[in-house]
């Protein structure tokens, strides 16, 4: 039969994978990859987990869909009591819809109609960073800030204000770590007072910024400073917890690390594990009461939003987190897996500097280790390095554009939460054979 997939990259053949289970995909041919970035920085737990696939059979066999606006069900309500008390602060009130994008369009509209709600229906812009991303709807590519996967669509797009990253290796500012003085947060303050605050509903950023930036942590004291500045100026405060959310940094939400409470939280990826599409966005109750309060509705929504079976997929995989203690082993073995990545940055001077937090870790490849100067674009070196560990059975994340938007290449490490120091060994040994191949 003709295969008649529209596939991403149309010059290029796909393995078709026929098997897997926990860190190892198997394709049709019988070779073995070893999966050390969750997909997409996705499948927390890995693949196979009998105690979720058993859950969606059950399920399934119960019901498989509820209109949300017109009935509930037992495992998005359990789902979200759950996400309750994992959640910071009086974050509490959840919808469910089936994808970061969706999370993060909930999160603008949401925090859109919160303010007319409130009778200030001025304030409708979403600030956010360059070298961000938020989902690839036109939408969330308004309020992102990746330079290229904007490009093809810039006529098209929100006029959403943006501001510097936190890009400490490649700081806009010329600073560094340890002697910053907070400038990108200060930029951003700089940019809501030249949009005028009573224009801006919501700040959205990453707690820890992913694809776009090569893992990139903030500066201590960053996030505190943008919840100050968001409260000062009225503003809501969201968190984009889609990449890092799900246990990925060690704790269950990214912002516990920095003790910051958002307004709205948006999550995907890791909370339905890659078993079924599942995303939410948790809200704080005071905006949960604004609505209840005044109009008494917040009519949006998708199709399946909510849906019995992913809800259950959700509460499964969340639960499996806690009750094999995978925050813990990810905190446990952190060190272990960013140090092994760190020998690499002293066997390969191509490896300009490895950054992460739990198991969520970024390798910038540059030209010049002492300038940080990147490779120019057209060398391609990240898809050499992607491309070259998928041949040798590596699946690694690429990042591209990640010092400046345009320039940039590097590798995502992000292995599932259960895994052990045998499995990074293997990981890291695969890894530096890719690596002798590209640059030795």
């Amino acid at each position: 039969m003709q295969d008649r997939l529209f596939y991403p990259y149309l010059n290029k053949s796909y393995p078709e994978i026929v098997k897997a289970a926990g860190m190892v995909l198997e394709d049709s041919e019988g070779k073995e990859y070893l999966d050390a970035c969750c997909g997409e920085v996705s499948s927390n737990i890995g693949h196979g987990v009998p105690e979720v696939i058993e859950a969606i059979k059950e399920e399934l066999d119960k019901v498989t869909f509820t209109h949300r606006f017109k009935f509930t069900n037992a495992p998005a309500r359990q789902l979200a009591g759950l996400l309750d008390e994992l959640a910071p602060g009086d974050n509490n009130r959840v919808t469910f819809v089936s994808g970061g994008a969706e999370a993060v369009e909930y999160a603008i509209k949401v925090a859109r109609e919160y303010f007319i709600e409130l009778g200030e229906t001025s304030k409708y812009k979403v600030v956010s960073r360059w070298q961000s991303f938020h989902g690839n709807s036109l939408g969330t590519l308004s309020a992102g800030g990746n330079i290229s996967r904007r490009k093809r669509y810039s006529p098209m797009l929100l006029d959403f204000p943006h501001a510097a990253p936190h890009n400490c290796y490649h700081c806009p500012f010329a600073r560094e770590r340890t002697s910053c003085s907070l400038e990108c947060a200060q930029d951003l303050e700089q940019v809501i007072r030249r949009e005028g605050a009573e224009n801006i509903a919501a700040v959205i950023c990453e707690p820890v910024v992913g694809s776009s930036l090569c893992v990139s942590v903030p500066p201590p004291g960053y996030w505190p400073l943008l919840r100050d500045i968001c409260d000062r100026y009225n503003i809501l405060l969201v968190a984009d917890e889609v990449m890092s959310g799900a246990g990925r940094t060690g704790r269950f939400f990214a912002l516990e690390h920095w003790g910051v409470v958002p307004d709205i939280i948006a999550m995907a990826k890791g909370l339905g594990g890659c078993y079924i599409p599942l995303g939410a966005a948790i809200m704080r109750d005071k905006i949960y009461q604004a609505f209840k309060n005044n109009s008494g509705s917040f009519a949006h929504g998708h199709t399946f939003g909510g849906n019995p079976v992913a809800t259950r997929a959700g509460l499964e995989v969340v639960n499996y987190i806690i009750n094999n203690k995978l925050l813990d082993n990810t905190r446990n073995l952190e060190s272990y897996l960013l140090g092994q990545l760190r020998l690499m940055e002293e066997k390969y001077p191509e490896i300009g500097h490895v950054e992460g937090i739990g198991f969520f870790a970024g390798m910038e490849f540059v030209r010049d280790k002492e300038t940080r100067q990147p490779f120019d674009p057209s060398e391609n070196i990240t898809n050499a390095v992607v491309d070259t560990a998928l041949e040798m059975g590596l699946v690694l994340y690429g990042s591209r554009g990640c010092a400046d938007g345009i320039s940039g290449d590097g590798v995502i490490i992000a292995p599932p939460l259960n895994v052990t120091r045998d499995d990074i060994d293997a990981i890291v040994h695969r890894l530096d054979d890719v690596l002798a191949k590209v640059f030795l």
